[in-house]
Order: structure tokens, then sequence, then C-alpha cells
């Protein structure tokens, strides 16, 4: 891909590691851009100030007309797709015996159903311009769990199981389908408050732009996967070889440490105290 312009769609591009790949992606030569999240008013301002061409669709990726809405829009607005960037996500905390199904069904909604369904209806189109990319954006919770937030590692678990099996699939295709798992990314959907405002967790938390940069190097220069920060790759090591030590570690101090407050959840909270 490195050798022709971005053509690219990006999932959740109104704030976060969206809009830092927009960013990121905007400062080569000839990229074209689809922003795509649900607040339109965002997405105006930001590809008005992108350094590139770019348009955007504001979407509810669970809702069922989503993926023909934006596939439709690039048919119109722009050459072939040759990068679909598969960003936008949720977490609800709680325990399974507090939320339940319900909880991991709103969960795999977004994280990985919306995903599938977007991949799916533009696969043809990324063949058609081979060689090309997805980039799907999983998460270090997807090869450890946490206690409060096993609904969002079972979506992440689901989403690296996947993207792994389409690449195999897709690669005689000329598609590339590589992972980006980000640690601690300080976000509006994961602000991290808890580890940002002590100074003793402050180095876990890392920033949107080395987000992006995984995202870039994932993408462009087909890399399989991407850890960020790097060193996060050595937790999902220790997991594969000792497991036992990672699951006494999660049951005690680290693991409450370790699951912070989303958005989604400030969100929620928010409109029960409105209503």
């Amino acid at each position: 891909m490195k050798d022709k312009p971005t053509v690219a769609l990006i999932t959740g591009a109104s704030s976060g590691i969206g809009e830092g790949v927009a960013w990121r992606l905007a400062r080569d030569p000839g990229t074209r851009l689809i922003l795509v999240a649900r607040r339109g008013d965002r997405l105006r301002e930001l590809a008005r100030r992108l350094p590139c061409e770019a348009t955007w669709v504001a979407a509810d990726l669970t809702e069922p007309d989503a993926p023909g809405r934006l596939l439709a829009h690039a048919e119109e607005h722009h050459p072939p797709l040759n990068l679909l960037v598969n960003n936008a996500g949720a977490s609800w905390r709680s325990t399974f015996a507090d939320g339940g199904h319900a909880n991991v069904r709103r969960t795999m909604e977004i994280n990985f159903d919306a995903v599938l369904r977007l991949t799916e209806v533009f696969l043809p189109m990324l063949r058609s311009a081979a060689p090309s990319s997805i980039v799907n954006i999983a998460s270090t919770a997807g090869r450890i769990s946490r206690a409060g937030a096993g609904a969002y590692s079972a979506s992440k678990y689901a989403l690296i199981g996947w993207s792994d099996g389409l690449h195999l699939e897709e690669a005689p295709n000329g598609v590339h389908v590589g992972l980006v798992l980000p640690g601690y990314i300080e976000t509006e959907g994961f602000p991290a408050s808890e580890l940002t405002s002590n100074p003793l967790t402050r180095w876990m938390v890392s920033d949107t732009s080395k987000a992006a940069e995984a995202v870039y190097e994932t993408a462009v220069l087909g890399k399989a996967e991407r850890y960020v920060p790097r060193p996060y790759g050595l937790v999902a090591v220790l997991k594969v070889i000792a497991p036992s030590l990672i699951r006494r570690a999660m049951s005690g101090g680290a693991g409450k440490l370790a699951t912070t407050s989303t958005g989604a959840d400030a969100a929620e909270k928010a409109e029960k105290t409105r209503t």
C-alpha cells in the first residue's frame, strides 16, 4: 500500500484514536478520507481542518442500515477504498452477575458485530483495490481479562481471533488484515483518570499519536499486529507462559487498578441523572 495514495474509511473518527489516525494518514500526499462517527458536528469540523480531502458520515454503526449507507457514500464520493480502519468501540464496566447477557450483548454489538457487518460490505471493494488493508483496533484486554471488564475482553478476544482468520483468507486476494492492541490510551472514551491522576501509575498511559502511528505501520507497512505501548506485548506473553501468575496478579490490587472507568459509563450515568 505504501506506493499508492491512501483512500481510507475510519470509524470512531470524531475523537481519540480515530481522530489521531485521520491526522496521521493526512500527512501522506494524495490521502482521501471518509470520517465516520455518531457526532456529525465534530466530523464536519475535523474534515474542515485536515490537510487532505475528507468527507464525513454521521452514523451509529449498530443501526441495520449503517453499512449500506457508508458503502453508498464511498461509491459516490471516492475512488475504491484501500484501507478500512475499524476503530469505533465502547465498554461498560460491570460484573457478569450484575450486567448479565444484556451487557455482553451490547458490548459485542458495537465492538464485534458492527466490525463484521462493515467489513462484509466493503470487502469486495477492498479486493478490487488490492493491495489494500483492514486494521482492526483490538486491545490488550483481548489477551488479558479483568474483573468488571469481561464483556469488553470477550468482544476483543473475538475480534482478534476473527481478524487472524480473515487475514489468512484474504491475503491471497491482496487484502492485509492487521491488529492494533492498545493498552491504556488517554481518550474521551477511556480517560484512564484513575491512572493519570497518580504519579506512580501515569507512566502506564500512552497517547493517541502513538496509537495512530501503530495503525499506520499496520496498514501501510503491513505489520501483523502492534501493541501500544510496545511493552504491553510482554504481558500477553506472560499470559501464555504463566497464566496462573497473571490470574493471581489480576485478582489482587493490580486487577482493581487496571479496571478503570469509561466514557460510556459516564454517559450512561449522566443520562440516568437527567431522567
